[in-house]
């Protein structure tokens, strides 16, 4: 994920950040204990962008790669680098991508 800009983000913008409802990050906060946003006296969610690249890394093991909440959970705990590391290189790969068909199409125009 790129850096982000701001040191705290309520669930509303990191919903909207990862294009995930706010109940399935409620849901992952859940079953997930390495997601633990910060709250305030009003339980009001406050996410950092380690908790954003946790949560990024959770979607791309359950929504991308197809695993069960017990499978994603037992692979970010037996490696969890390895997981973010392939993690990062896959989203890399489709910046690359998207960038090259970007390239391809304004090519396509001419």
């Amino acid at each position: 994920m790129d850096s982000l800009e701001k040191k705290y983000y309520k669930i509303s913008e990191v919903a909207k950040l990862l294009n995930l409802p706010a109940s399935t990050l409620r849901f992952w906060e859940k079953n997930f204990t390495i997601i633990k946003p910060k709250r305030n006296a009003h339980g009001t969610r406050f996410y950092t962008a380690d908790d954003i690249d946790t949560i990024s890394m959770i979607h791309y093991l359950v929504k991308e790669r197809g695993l069960k909440l017990d499978a994603a959970q037992e692979q970010i705990r037996i490696n969890p680098k390895g997981v973010s590391n392939r993690h990062r290189t896959v989203a890399r790969l489709k910046e690359i991508r998207s960038t090259l068909q970007g390239l391809l199409d304004s090519l396509s125009l001419r």
